[in-house]
């Protein structure tokens, strides 16, 4: 399933809301992934509150981007429920409906090869992040299932990790590297 695009509250012709951002770490990672439509940069300081859209309470966040001062809002739909955890913590058991198992192996594999040799606590918090990431891949693998279905990649840049490299999907190689990352802290 393709969430819809985000659109700023700015754009009077239609405010969209986007599928449940189950914990905030998981929308600020959406956010981070979702570039300005203006200037394509990412650094923006996000402001989070609950507003109204449709009639519904939403989650909404909003900040002025760095690269152009383009205003930026996405409103994400409420989960169904809380998702108690540590940090970080992405959401419950059932798979993100705003990011593709292609985007969160990226995401993992980005904060991996990131990693500062010099800093242990941030490399801890780096290989932390990733495992989670990794975790939230395994979640989109159905039960029986040897490996992620390649229709559940629906972001362009998601579906290009599984293009490059379908085997890295397969549950084996995804638990060998989560107890990798795992082991690393």
């Amino acid at each position: 399933m393709e969430p819809t695009a985000g659109a700023a509250l700015g754009d009077e012709e239609s405010i969209m809301v986007l599928p449940p951002a189950r914990t905030r770490d998981e929308a600020f990672v959406y956010l981070d992934l979702t570039p300005c439509g203006q200037c394509g940069s990412v650094e923006v300081d996000w402001r989070h509150g609950i507003a109204q859209a449709d009639g519904e309470l939403v989650s909404a966040y909003d900040g002025t981007c760095q690269g152009c001062a383009a205003e930026r809002e996405y409103l994400f739909r409420l989960p169904a429920r809380e998702h108690a955890g540590g940090t970080p913590n992405f959401g419950g058991a059932e798979p993100s409906e705003l990011i593709d198992p292609g985007q969160w192996l990226d995401l993992a594999d980005q904060l991996m090869s990131a990693v500062p040799t010099d800093d242990p606590r941030a490399a801890d918090d780096s290989a932390r992040f990733a495992a989670a990431a990794v975790a939230e891949v395994l979640k989109f693998v159905p039960p029986g299932a040897a490996a992620v279905p390649p229709e559940l990649f629906w972001s362009g840049a998601g579906r290009q990790v599984y293009d490059e490299q379908p085997g890295r999907f397969r549950c084996d190689r995804l638990q060998v590297v989560l107890d990798t990352y795992s082991g690393v802290s």
